[in-house]
């Protein structure tokens, strides 16, 4: 069907769990964890305020593309995976953008790991924040299958030595970078990985329109519990790995979305991983890979971006300045779930209310939907 693009990875994994309320447990210090996390988080976006006279993200400061897309909902999907936004056929509009994790804006020789941001709008269903006049679901992915760390309390650690280094030393996080990835190919070319060298900059400098973007940390789907993944297809899977030449831009990853998307569009497949077995995907441990053997990713969708200008004035105003995304934005039947999911909930809210505040621009859930 749809030219074949659903026929990836369809063979019908082993029985997926149930979801029940009961799968997640609340560590008995995460609403101070919380807590702390949000004053980090403030200090570093107090610091970039002053820097750089703009409220900026205190993660994923520096966006690379801010792009109208569509996501297709494939028609007739098996029960299990015919589950909340994905219960019917249909296509959404999308807002994307495309971001580098730091909460600083860094020249992109400081190599980090890529985010891709989706937000749908007219989506039909119960929200999470009981607003009726909210149509939305967001979905936050990563480039890279599992998250850094296991639990809130590791994650504050993480972010304090974030905050930290904020605007300190680009020389040295340059030389850093360019040192961290030399010991990461070597770390590669044995099969291996390191998380926390990718992270301080020892990500490969490849094309962010063929990488592979994963949620990381788990949600509900509907009658279940799943993981998700965009799969770079049609043009963008040929970006694959794909180096990039930054030849001495500061901007050099936008450069290269921008020369692409002026001449092509493309496209990710969307895929949910089932959870099948609580022992080997754990709800409460975010560091945790999914195993691919026990329940392989199978598509859903297809988000797709038509040959565009990556980057104008007007969405500088309407995606990254304009809309907050965070997955606490979306239905009740896509619930985030575990420790991770749990902090950001009081996280997001706290900095997007910053953000606003400071920009003077409040952030209206759907507003891209009513005006275009």
């Amino acid at each position: 069907m749809a030219g074949g693009w659903l026929s990836v990875s369809q063979e019908k994994p082993m029985p997926p769990v149930h979801y029940d309320a009961t799968l997640e447990q609340v560590a008995p210090d995460e609403a101070d964890t919380a807590a702390e996390l949000i004053a980090t988080m403030q200090r570093i976006s107090a610091r970039t305020l002053a820097d750089e006279d703009h409220a900026l993200r205190a993660v994923h400061a520096k966006s690379h593309a801010l792009l109208d897309a569509t996501l297709t909902v494939a028609p007739d999907l098996p029960p299990e995976l015919a589950q909340g936004l994905f219960a019917r056929g249909g296509t959404y509009r999308a807002a994307l953008r495309i971001s580098t994790s730091p909460g600083d804006l860094l020249d992109d020789a400081i190599s980090t790991p890529r985010g891709l941001a989706i937000k749908l709008f007219g989506v039909p269903g119960e929200q999470l924040s009981g607003d009726p006049a909210e149509t939305t679901q967001d979905f936050l992915l990563v480039d890279g299958p599992a998250f850094l760390v296991a639990t809130p309390g590791k994650f504050l650690a993480n972010v304090k030595l974030l905050a930290a280094t904020t605007d300190r030393a680009e020389g040295l996080k340059h030389a850093f970078s360019t040192v961290a990835r030399g010991i990461e190919r070597l770390i590669e070319a044995v099969g291996g990985e390191s998380g926390t060298l990718i992270a301080l900059g020892g990500h490969a400098i490849t094309h962010p329109l063929g990488a592979i973007y994963y949620s990381q940390v788990p949600f509900r789907f509907g009658e279940y519990v799943a993981k998700l993944a965009a799969v770079p297809v049609d043009a963008f899977a040929a970006l694959k790995d794909a180096p990039v030449d930054l030849d001495g831009h500061y901007d050099g990853l936008r450069i290269a979305i921008g020369q692409t998307l002026a001449a092509t569009g493309g496209s990710w497949n969307l895929r949910v991983q089932l959870c099948t077995d609580l022992a080997r995907m754990p709800i409460e441990d975010a560091a945790v890979e999914w195993d691919e053997t026990a329940s392989p990713f199978r598509t859903v969708a297809r988000l797709t971006v038509a040959a565009q200008p990556s980057w104008s004035l007007q969405n500088v105003a309407a995606i990254d300045d304009g809309l907050a995304f965070s997955p606490w934005h979306g239905l009740v039947a896509h619930r985030p779930l575990g420790g991770i999911n749990r902090v950001r909930r009081a996280v997001y809210a706290a900095l997007q209310a910053d953000r606003s505040a400071r920009s003077g621009c409040p952030f209206i859930e759907g507003v891209r939907n009513a005006t275009g």
